[in-house]
């Protein structure tokens, strides 16, 4: 096995999530409500959007695994992409927040049009970088460690967003701005700072893990793949708990906006709606934190599977719990916010960690190793997790009678309450489940980490 990365670099490889996780809660957070209530396109239209743009989407995670697990340059496999997409990476997210003076047929045409180059730079900067931490190391404690820190970029990179984000968008406003401006300022700043970021994660890290060389076809590496029931079983679960993750997070405006409201609280006095969200979106992403910190420890005790099949289950409990609450109770909003944030936090450097372990297994198992097209399946279950997390709100929106930027019946006000608790908790619950039939413990993989490291020797 590989020895111990230099802290440099861990650090290096948390600020590629720190750039990537600024736009993923912006996506999370604020795109459904920026197409309904800023574009003013219908709930329905942009659910539809949604599933055309990530059928499309799909194609393209498998695809940039083949093409980066094929790339050979005297910088890596991986890294290279960083530095090439991290521009374009910032300028088409600036356009995705963008409103043409165009009526409602060309505002949505630009939006299927923006939103689907949104994806395919996303892919091809996240497939490379997540891939990138299977051969920086081969060790699985690093390898968990490298993911924690992956993790704390990720949570700086989200907080650093939500903190911020609805003061500079009342600043913009503030200065005179219209709504749709304000926004497209606001992504602006965050582009300039994530293009920043991806290049310096470029700079600060290396690729040491030299997998056997092997000279396969596309069609073996798929093959293989079809093999591997550890590769579905993780699959789904990573997609049924980021359906949990986003569910939640594109709730939050809606729930906030026309649930709970303007507040006057102690201490605080009278505190708007949407600084509200804000509060609360960076309270789950500081408990969010606060749980990967957690992810080395739990894990080295009662193991990845374990630690991951509890958490999910707390979860699911919590959600529900919050559909219970009336708007006047915030401080208990907030409290089940802050445990439910640890909880889901602890699980996410596992997933990573756990796609890594399943490369390992494919090459012990076949002797060949699609580090790359492995690794885009969690960039596919990213997309398909904020595909459904994004289009089942829009579905209950529909269903229950939403309008936006309208005083809402009590039924509208129902499928709110519902798609930020029940059915987040739902999907949280599944992935739980789904995870009893992992098998690639952590004393299950040590012998084939050893196993595999003869072999690269030899």
């Amino acid at each position: 096995m590989s020895g111990k990365l230099h802290i440099k670099e861990k650090i290096g490889y948390g600020f590629g999530d720190f750039a990537s996780s600024m736009f993923w809660k912006i996506f999370a957070m604020y795109l459904t409500f920026f197409y309904t209530d800023i574009v003013e396109l219908s709930p329905e239209s942009v659910a539809f959007m949604f599933i055309m743009v990530r059928l499309w989407d799909g194609l393209n995670d498998p695809l940039m695994g083949i093409i980066s697990d094929r790339t050979n340059t005297s910088k890596g496999k991986f890294r290279p992409y960083l530095l090439w997409i991290a521009i374009p990476f910032g300028i088409i997210g600036v356009l995705t927040f963008s409103v043409p003076e165009f009526g409602p047929s060309g505002k949505l045409i630009y939006a299927y049009i923006t939103y689907t180059l949104m994806m395919m730079v996303y892919t091809a900067i996240n497939v490379p970088y997540g891939s990138l931490m299977a051969v920086m190391t081969d060790n699985p404690k690093e390898r968990t460690s490298l993911a924690s820190f992956r993790f704390i970029g990720a949570y700086s990179g989200g907080i650093a967003m939500t903190a911020s984000a609805p003061f500079i968008l009342e600043f913009f406003k503030n200065a005179g701005a219209s709504d749709a401006k304000s926004y497209q300022y606001m992504v602006t700043i965050y582009a300039v700072v994530a293009a920043f970021f991806f290049v310096m994660t470029y700079l600060w890290t290396k690729e040491h893990v030299k997998a056997i060389k092997e000279n396969n076809s596309v069609w073996s590496d798929l093959k293989d793949l079809a093999k591997n029931a550890q590769w579905f079983i993780m699959l789904g679960a990573g997609v049924l708990m980021l359906v949990f993750l986003t569910f939640r997070e594109s709730s939050i405006m809606y729930y906030f906006k026309y649930f709970v409201q303007d507040q006057t609280l102690p201490v605080l006095g009278d505190v708007s709606w949407g600084k509200l969200s804000g509060m609360y979106m960076t309270i789950w992403l500081v408990a969010n934190m606060l749980g990967v910190l957690l992810a080395i420890p739990v894990s080295n005790r009662i193991g990845k599977k374990n630690t991951f099949i509890i958490a999910m289950f707390l979860s699911a409990i919590l959600s529900v719990l919050l559909y219970w609450l009336n708007p006047q109770q915030v401080f208990l909003i907030f409290v089940l916010n802050l445990i439910n944030g640890i909880s889901a936090g602890i699980v996410l450097p596992l997933v990573w960690s756990m796609y890594a372990d399943i490369a390992d297994y494919s090459e012990w198992k076949t002797g060949r190793r699609a580090t790359g097209l492995l690794f885009s399946s969690s960039s596919m279950s990213q997309k398909l997790g904020l595909m459904a997390g994004g289009v089942l709100p829009l579905y209950i929106l529909g269903t229950y009678g939403f309008e936006a930027n309208a005083e809402q019946t009590a039924r509208s006000l129902e499928g709110i309450r519902l798609m930020i608790s029940v059915f987040p908790g739902i999907t949280a619950g599944l992935s739980g489940a789904l995870l009893l039939l992992y098998k690639l413990t952590d004393n299950y993989m040590l012998g084939i980490t050893n196993e595999l490291s003869l072999r690269r020797k030899k």
